[in-house]
């Protein structure tokens, strides 16, 4: 009886002792200590737990100036981890919190290109198309000397181009399904908003092609002729030849 009451006792003790174990907190580390483990755990391309490290940084509440870094280092984790929805936002908040920050130009430009990697398909929501458009262009125009304005302005073209490419896609939508009035304001308003982009050439086969289904031949004519003058080496020349061919023809019949 003595022996099983002696071995109750220390079972009693062990788990006295292990539930003392497990309710001990975790050892807190410093703010240095969490940075360069998430810097460790961002090299290794662990982005989520580089995230979760460089958190614990700001919610130590020792170290503004590791703080600031630590903010930019989680959009910049967000970003290569391809969240870039998350990203963008982050970025966002630290330009808002340390507008005068030397990083803030950094994080503009990779607002706009968290923005750039969220286009996808023409038929699908435009809005980061918008927005990349507005955050290029705002960063080139506040830092033209930035080691990143090439880059940046090379998306910045090729978001012009893709919205040239959705109103050319609207404007033949329209025109297809014989919506002319449509078709033609849309289209004229992309040659003013769109000067000089790649893609003018169907803009104005297509707008070419609305006048003259909706009767207006004159100015069907005049908007072909100028594709030809403007894009001689256009594929839409031929198209457009052969459509003025068709409506020579039909005219004819129809006297």
């Amino acid at each position: 009886m003595h022996f099983r009451s002696m071995i109750y006792l220390g079972l009693f003790f062990l788990l006295l002792q292990l539930a003392a174990c497990a309710s001990a907190p975790a050892p807190v580390k410093s703010a240095d200590e969490y940075f360069k483990e998430g810097e460790s755990a961002y090299a290794s391309q662990n982005f989520e737990e580089a995230i979760t490290n460089y958190k614990k940084v700001k919610e130590s509440f020792t170290s503004p100036e590791l703080s600031t870094r630590a903010e930019l280092k989680i959009a910049d984790a967000q970003f290569d981890n391809k969240a870039y929805i998350e990203a963008a936002a982050a970025y966002e908040d630290f330009r808002k919190l340390h507008p005068g920050h030397e990083k803030t130009p950094y994080a503009l430009y990779r607002l706009g290109l968290s923005n750039y990697h969220q286009i996808s398909g023409i038929d699908t929501d435009q809005t980061p198309v918008k927005n990349a458009v507005s955050y290029l262009q705002s960063f080139l125009n506040q830092y033209p000397d930035s080691p990143d304005a090439k880059d940046a302005a090379v998306k910045l073209a090729d978001c012009r181009a893709k919205q040239l490419a959705y109103e050319n896609y609207v404007g033949n939508f329209y025109l297809r399904t014989g919506k002319y009035p449509s078709a033609i304001k849309r289209l004229n308003e992309a040659l003013t908003r769109f000067p000089n982009q790649p893609g003018l050439d169907e803009t104005l086969f297509y707008l070419g092609k609305a006048y003259l289904n909706s009767g207006d031949t004159e100015k069907g004519r005049k908007v072909l002729g100028r594709l030809a003058v403007e894009h001689p080496a256009s594929p839409k020349n031929r198209e457009a030849e052969e459509l003025l061919l068709g409506f020579a023809r039909y005219s004819s019949q129809g006297r």
